[in-house]
């Protein structure tokens, strides 16, 4: 339980500094290729000496290369959001994505949680959803999307790292992620460059500095969620993980940024309460 929650620490402060170092003036990518140059550093200085980059397992490449495809798509689409819906409701439909890694564990990993548990995992989505209505930003047509499609792309990162829990090699667990920021900040060069080419904005030595704090707490959160996958059922880590992160978001949005919550958000806050106390009966 250690590691998820530190998993969930590490998550609700990338959140919160993707709100807080946002600057429109500069190229929009700047910080997300910072926080992935921050990322494959720290993947190659925790990889074991004795375990080479270049003797990656095929399955650990093609897992990592796909896991930094859906990353690379929900960073941008959570930053995106959050300009648009704020913080708080932003990270909550990303973390909504936990029903996509609930799905797969169900219907693949043959994964079987008690009644309680699925009422506790019901309750989620019924309280994010709650959430969101009752939020004037979110009733934008365009912000709906934005929140929906970063919904999706979460929740297939997420889902990545417990398909690499089931099969892939464990010990490269370093290598999986090398691959996934190294694909990751390849994609986002070439956004970075369209974007420079199509703006005319440049990346400002800030935002990639900001990205590359950023990027420790964002490693960190992928992969101390996968540790806490080796020790914990699926259906028990997924949404604790997200409704954690959640509130510690909602709470400091509210605290820092002034982002107050209505009625309906303090009561889905009360379900994502009760869902958590249900998850660990």
């Amino acid at each position: 339980m250690l590691y998820l929650i530190l998993a969930i620490l590490s998550s609700a402060s990338m959140a919160l500094a993707l709100r807080f170092f946002r600057n429109p003036a500069g190229n929009r990518y700047g910080i997300i290729l910072g926080n992935y140059l921050s990322c494959i550093l720290l993947a190659a200085l925790l990889t074991p000496r004795e375990q080479s980059l270049l003797q990656t397992a095929p399955s650990t490449l093609w897992m990592g290369a796909v896991s930094g495809l859906f990353y690379v798509a929900a960073l941008v689409l959570m930053q995106s959001s959050i300009h648009r819906s704020g913080a708080g409701l932003s990270s909550a439909f990303a973390r909504l994505g936990l029903l996509v890694s609930l799905l797969v564990s169900i219907l693949w990993f043959g994964e079987r949680p008690g009644p309680t548990q699925l009422l506790g995992a019901a309750l989620v989505p019924a309280a994010l959803l709650l959430i969101h209505g009752g939020t004037r930003e979110g009733k934008a047509k365009n912000g709906f999307w934005l929140l929906l499609l970063t919904l999706l792309f979460s929740g297939g990162a997420d889902a990545m790292s417990k398909v690499f829990e089931q099969l892939g090699d464990r010990s490269q667990s370093t290598h999986f992620f090398f691959w996934l920021f190294l694909t990751a900040l390849l994609l986002t060069a070439g956004l970075a460059l369209a974007e420079r080419l199509h703006s005319g904005k440049r990346l400002l030595l800030r935002e990639l500095a900001a990205g590359a704090a950023v990027g420790v707490p964002n490693y960190f959160s992928s992969w101390l969620l996968l540790l806490a996958l080796q020790r914990l059922p699926a259906f028990l880590a997924y949404p604790v993980f997200s409704t954690g992160t959640i509130l510690l978001v909602l709470g400091a949005s509210a605290l820092f940024f002034r982002e107050r919550l209505s009625r309906r958000q303090g009561l889905g806050v009360g379900l994502i309460l009760a869902a958590l106390v249900l998850l660990n009966l």
